[in-house]
């Protein structure tokens, strides 16, 4: 019986990648927020368009989301390696041998 954990996608350290990806959108989108003033009739523009809101933060979440894109397309090389290694030794059944 095939483990049904080993065939799936995510491995611990594509969940790394993952939870660090949305950390740094979780940053980004901090960086973000604020910059509004109590009254109405105020009017901040430093506060509003500074560098961290109009620069650095969106260049974080882009940055996040290519972290979150890499997990999702890392490949998992322990399987392929357990693969291949029941390749050599004989263990693989012939529908895995076909897949290779």
């Amino acid at each position: 019986m095939k483990n049904p954990i080993e065939h799936f996608g995510f491995n611990p350290k594509n969940y790394k990648w993952l939870f660090i990806g949305l950390t740094i959108n979780v940053l980004g989108y901090i960086l973000m927020i604020g910059g509004g003033a109590e009254n109405p009739n105020d009017f901040h523009a430093d506060e509003l368009f500074s560098a961290t809101r109009i620069t650095i933060a969106p260049m974080l979440i882009v940055a996040g989301y290519v972290v979150i894109l890499f997990s999702i397309m890392k490949k998992n090389t322990t399987t392929d390696t357990t693969i291949s290694d029941n390749l050599n030794k004989g263990e693989v059944s012939s529908a895995q041998k076909k897949s290779k």
